[in-house]
């Protein structure tokens, strides 16, 4: 097992989480100020101020000493989850007119969803940018060998054979076949399969297999049993490369959503999921195998900040969307106690959820068992 220093474990979750908060906040605090909104502060990190400035549109700058998250607030706002402040109504009209709340509903929501929105396009350039140095990963679907006694050895695959679909989906490369199957727990998979001339379906269970990673971390997948041929990259071009790395990102995005879907349903254990002490510890993970598996897990990690932050929940930005979505459509906002309700359940739902991963986070560390190892 790879030893990774402390203090990298430090340095590369700074590295990993700060850059993120940046690019979510900025994307709202630069399409406020396209929508002539002024923001007060722009904070990186909650709690004490460690450092900060004021710039000459009067909007602080500021780093706070907990950096797991951050928060841009506008004129108007009473708090940080952009409340409405008492006051904001017996403003010149001049001053009104610069604050969140005195939006059109329709500005608000492009500055509610700027956040998310950067995170993704933060992820593409970060593919993009990859695509264009190394190449776009083009190898074909087509299996050059089946494993012994697996799924695609029972269902009779061959090597040649080409996969052109899984449950629907159209398989452009092999890492799509990866894509769409691993994280799928076993479920059963339908094969759309071209055999020379011949096109034909077949219904296979992938197996389920454990294994670690270098660093000891256990993971479970499913897998069919095919190996792919030669591995094929193609030169492209912006474009293109920007068109795969938004591919790319989709496809995560998608993977994300399966398995927040997995972990509703019951199918995952509450138990994998991770909170922040789980990303330091991959963050100095990836930083010690290189600075490329770092920016590729920035990105990774750029895509689930997104993801997360469009659910559904107030106090995230999914929830400001659904309000504005339901004041889209009544032509009135919600009414207060609905909101106040709303949002103590989010508070609750959030703290709930960081409970659960910093128990996680703790017991992968060792911690439960090092005490129960003292107590028994």
């Amino acid at each position: 097992m790879p030893d990774v220093p402390i203090w990298l474990y430090f340095v590369a979750f700074l590295a990993v989480l700060g850059p993120l908060v940046f690019v979510h906040e900025y994307g709202h605090y630069i399409v406020g100020r396209w929508c002539g909104v002024k923001a007060e502060t722009f904070s990186i990190g909650f709690g004490r101020k460690v450092l900060g400035w004021t710039d000459k549109r009067g909007t602080e700058w500021k780093i706070g000493w907990l950096p797991l998250g951050g928060y841009v607030q506008f004129a108007g706002d009473r708090d940080a989850v952009s409340q409405p402040d008492a006051d904001w109504q017996q403003l010149p009209a001049e001053q009104k007119s610069h604050t969140f709340p005195a939006q059109p509903v329709w500005k608000r929501a492009l500055i509610v969803l700027a956040g998310p929105v950067t995170n993704f396009l933060f992820a593409i350039a970060i593919f993009a940018m990859f695509f264009m140095i190394y190449g776009a990963p083009q190898t074909p679907p087509v299996v050059s060998a089946v494993a012994p006694a697996s799924a695609a050895a029972e269902a009779d695959l061959r090597a040649g054979d080409r996969i052109a679909a899984i449950n629907g989906r159209t398989m452009e490369t092999f890492e799509d076949i990866r894509l769409a199957v691993s994280y799928e727990l076993g479920k059963p998979a339908m094969l759309d399969v071209e055999r020379g001339a011949e096109r034909f379906e077949v219904t296979l269970r992938p197996r389920i297999i454990s294994e670690k990673d270098p660093f000891g971390n256990k993971a479970e997948r499913a897998i069919i049993g095919i190996m792919p041929g030669a591995p094929v990259y193609t030169e492209v071009g912006l474009l293109t490369a920007v068109r795969a790395g938004a591919m790319q990102t989709w496809a995560l995005v998608r993977l994300t959503g399966n398995i927040l879907g997995q972990f509703i349903t019951g199918q995952r254990s509450v138990k994998e999921m991770g909170g922040p002490i789980r990303i330091a510890k991959q963050s100095g993970e990836m930083a010690s195998l290189g600075i490329v598996a770092l920016i590729s897990f920035i990105a990774f990690i750029s895509i689930n900040l997104g993801f997360i932050n469009l659910l559904p929940l107030p106090m995230l930005d999914g929830g400001h969307l659904l309000f504005y979505a339901y004041e889209a459509v009544r032509r009135r906002p919600a009414p207060p106690q609905v909101q106040e309700w709303a949002f103590r359940f989010g508070f609750a739902a959030v703290v709930t959820l960081m409970l659960v991963v910093t128990f996680n986070d703790l017991g992968s560390l060792g911690l439960w068992d090092g005490i129960a190892r003292l107590i028994g």
